[in-house]
């Protein structure tokens, strides 16, 4: 078997999280490449095991589900990471808005747009919002 893969890196060995979204997404594609390698791993020994009629090597299958865990523990922090990271889709949606609105305040005068302003008022507080 494959043990390249296996290796996990102790708590103290923590590699720093990326500092932008893109790096932080190459990081977790390859973390997803990596869990699907060692699951597949973890198939084929218990498929070679049955074939055989004999037991998996207990010392490498726990290695196999310590490196599993690791792996999925990374992965988690990397997605929670990437959240606080800017360019998220909160940040796109308030963009896209401001790109609307700059797009139509100039087929409205002043009046017309604080009517469309209003109205835009009371549907958020008709939705629960501010």
């Amino acid at each position: 078997m494959d043990t390249a893969i296996l290796n996990h890196r102790d708590e103290r060995d923590k590699t720093p999280l990326p500092a932008t979204r893109e790096e932080c997404r190459a990081r977790l594609i390859q973390l997803q490449s990596d869990i699907a390698a060692i699951r597949d791993q973890i198939a084929a020994a218990d498929l070679d095991r049955q074939a055989r009629g004999g037991q998996m090597d207990a010392g490498w299958y726990h290695r196999a589900r310590t490196a599993l865990r690791f792996k999925r523990e990374e992965l988690a922090r990397l997605q929670a990471h990437q959240r606080t990271l800017p360019g998220g889709p909160a940040e796109r949606k308030e963009r896209l808005r401001e790109c609307i609105i700059a797009a139509v305040r100039p087929d409205y005068n002043d009046d017309e747009w604080r009517e469309v302003m209003d109205e835009a008022h009371r549907l958020l507080l008709g939705q629960g919002g501010a």
